[in-house]
């Protein structure tokens, strides 16, 4: 039996559609949620999301935001999200680059500072997610997403 889910970023739907399961990095680790699971509100911390439909298995990055659970439907309310097949490799990992060249010039526990891990973890995910999960063969998908800065 399915589960509906959605995950929403800030700018957009990413994705909606029926699940078998869906694996979100909750604050106090991964979650794995299928249909009649209890009622939840967590928190995400940043990581993968899994979505298993028909057999098949689709992730998703996440930088965090919180997921509620219903019996019948999850709604994930992201930071920021996008299908692994939509993240630009070479912008992440420049991304990557300057994050990490930021936190060398910065003092730590400045705003600044703590801004660069920020990008730091974000572009990391985001290059895991491609080296890990995206398909190998295949036209990737572009997305209208927004440009990393950070």
């Amino acid at each position: 039996m399915p589960i509906h889910c959605e995950i929403v970023s800030q700018d957009r739907m990413v994705w909606s559609g029926e699940a078998d399961m869906v694996v979100v990095p909750g604050a106090s680790g991964e979650m794995g949620i299928l249909a009649n699971h209890a009622p939840l509100l967590s928190t995400l911390k940043p990581g993968i999301i899994k979505v298993v439909r028909d057999g098949q298995e689709d992730y998703y990055t996440v930088t965090g935001g919180v997921v509620e659970v219903r019996p019948d439907k999850v709604t994930i309310l992201a930071d920021a999200s996008e299908h692994v097949t939509e993240i630009d490799e070479r912008r992440a990992e420049e991304a990557r680059k300057r994050a990490e060249e930021l936190l060398k010039k910065t003092p730590p526990s400045t705003a600044e500072h703590l801004a660069a891990q920020a990008a730091l973890q974000r572009a990391r995910i985001r290059l895991d997610a491609v080296r890990r999960f995206r398909p190998k063969s295949g036209p990737q998908i572009q997305s209208g997403a927004p440009e990393d800065k950070g």
